[in-house]
């Protein structure tokens, strides 16, 4: 047979593909809120410095990686439109009021900061700071609701989950962003932070809380997957990780509060994934094995994605590395 009779006949190594597609494609998204989560992050704890200083130091501790961080979410939506086109089409068509708010969001968030640089006058930071607050939180917010959206098939722009499930992105986006920050600053500005850690990772337990038994009440037919094993697991692990973040953040533990920031974001987004599965469009009853492409398409990118994943994460291995470290004083964005 030919090579491209082999690879239509069957999965690569009879390897269960469009579930590993499915699962690909919500890694990528929870890399994506967890790197460019920070980004977000650090833009609403903006509105809490008033000091010139400060607010320099938190521009330039995000400056070499907010746009490299938004490649995940330019990945995430390749890769949903090459192994799921139909969800894809019907998704974006069918909340493309979202996908303008977000996509608007997120270039407030971008261009704000460049703006603020360009004059050093009151009333331009002033207006170009807030800005980059909203953008910052309406971006994590818009993508919420998006996400509950999708998840329940809703076809309507504003729902309650949608609200609490936005919300509950900005509190962990907020957590996020004081982890990252105590990694890259010094002095009383760290210091600072530790307290609005605190409070974000309250207000996020307590939103994934409300958020859960929303979704119990609203989404009856959600509720056996809520109460299975896999998910009850993830909302324990959620707590364990809070603990860790709570505790190492306690202790100066900068790397381990951060990586607990990375489970709770997984966590959140392993919930999300499996109340979804096996289903990947509620709204039109499609499944991740109809909605799939063909066999020889899927083989195809399998390859294609397994070449070229790994020079992504180089690529950002020796971003990070290259940034890695406290800012200095008098680093500016």
């Amino acid at each position: 047979m030919t090579s491209v009779e082999t690879l239509s006949n069957g999965p690569l190594f009879g390897l269960p593909l469009p579930d590993l597609w499915f699962g690909l494609l919500f890694f990528i998204f929870g890399t994506f809120l967890f790197l460019d989560g920070f980004d977000f992050g650090v833009g609403a704890l903006f509105a809490t410095r008033d000091d010139d200083a400060e607010r320099e130091q938190l521009l330039a501790a995000i400056g070499p990686f907010w746009d490299g961080n938004e490649v995940w979410l330019v990945v995430f939506g390749g890769a949903l439109f090459a192994a799921f086109p139909s969800v894809y089409a019907n998704l974006f068509s069918r909340h493309y009021l979202l996908m303008f708010a977000i996509l608007g969001a997120l270039i407030l968030r971008g261009l704000a900061p460049e703006m603020y640089e360009q004059r050093h006058d009151e009333r331009w930071q002033r207006w170009w700071g807030r800005a980059f607050v909203a953008g910052s939180l309406a971006t994590p917010f818009f993508l919420g609701m998006f996400t509950a959206n999708w998840l329940l098939g809703s076809t309507t722009l504003v729902t309650l989950p949608g609200v609490l499930v936005g919300l509950t992105v900005v509190a962990l986006t907020v957590v996020d962003g004081v982890a990252f920050l105590r990694l890259k600053t010094r002095g009383d500005l760290r210091a600072d932070l530790q307290s609005d850690g605190y409070r974000a990772l309250a207000a996020y337990l307590v939103l994934v809380v409300l958020t859960l038994a929303g979704l119990y009440a609203l989404a009856p037919g959600l509720q056996p997957v809520m109460r299975s094993p896999l998910v009850l697991g993830l909302v324990g692990l959620t707590l364990v990780f809070a603990a860790g973040y709570a505790l190492a953040t306690h202790a100066d533990r900068y790397y381990a509060a951060f990586a607990a920031v990375a489970g709770l974001v997984f966590a959140l987004v392993g919930v999300v994934a499996r109340l979804l599965y096996p289903a990947i469009d509620p709204a039109t009853g499609l499944t991740v094995e109809t909605a799939v492409v063909p066999t020889l398409s899927l083989n195809l990118m399998s390859i294609g994605a397994a070449l070229l994943l790994p020079l992504v994460f180089v690529y950002f291995i020796v971003l990070y590395s290259a940034f890695s470290g406290p800012i200095e004083a008098g680093e500016a964005y």
